[in-house]
C-alpha cells in the first residue's frame, strides 16, 4: 500500500495502523509459508491456538477477523462483513486469497471515525482486557509482529 492510500482518513493515527496492520499481516503470511516449508513444529502447549502451524494460522487471521468486527461493534459501525477464515482443513491452501479479503474489508470501517472516538472510553475487548480503539488497533498491529518474532526463533533454533 503506498503512502498515498487510505488519504481520506479522517485520523491519521488509524490510517497508519490500518497500514501498518496490512503490512505485517503480508510478512506474517510470508513467514508462516517459511516455516511450514522448513517443517518446523511448535512447542507443546496445552493451548488450542498452537497445536499446529494451520492451527497458529487460522489463530492470527480470525484474531485480525476479530479485531475489526470488535471496533466496529463499540464504535457502533455497521458489521465490515468479514467473513471467517478457511477452516483448518482448507486454511493454507485458501490462505492467500483469504487474506486478501480480510484486508480488503479492513481498509475503510473507521475512515470516518475522528481522532476522539478512538480515546474517548475504554470498552473490555472478548477476552476482558479494557482496551480504548486505539489500543485495540495497536493490539492488532502487534499481533503478527508477535507471531512473526516467534516464528522466526523457531526457524533460527533449527
Amino acid at each position: 500500500m503506498s503512502v498515498n492510500e487510505l488519504s481520506h482518513y479522517r485520523y491519521r493515527g488509524a490510517r497508519a495502523m490500518v497500514i501498518l496492520h496490512e503490512r505485517y499481516m503480508r510478512e506474517c503470511l510470508a513467514t508462516w509459508k517459511r516455516a511450514k516449508a522448513a517443517n518446523v513444529t511448535l512447542p507443546t502447549t496445552d493451548d488450542p491456538d498452537y497445536q499446529s502451524l494451520e492451527h497458529l494460522l487460522f489463530h492470527v487471521l480470525r484474531a485480525a477477523r476479530g479485531y475489526m468486527t470488535w471496533m466496529c461493534e463499540k464504535l457502533e459501525l455497521p458489521d465490515p462483513q468479514i467473513p471467517s477464515p478457511p477452516p483448518l482443513e482448507r486454511v493454507q491452501t485458501e490462505a492467500d486469497q483469504y487474506l486478501e479479503l480480510l484486508l480488503a474489508k479492513w481498509r475503510e470501517p473507521l475512515a470516518g471515525v475522528s481522532a476522539e472516538r478512538f480515546e474517548d472510553r475504554e470498552y473490555p475487548s472478548r477476552w476482558k482486557t479494557l482496551y480504548s480503539i486505539d489500543a485495540m488497533l495497536e493490539h492488532a498491529v502487534m499481533h503478527p509482529i508477535r507471531h512473526m518474532f516467534q516464528l522466526n526463533e523457531l526457524m533460527a533454533a533449527r
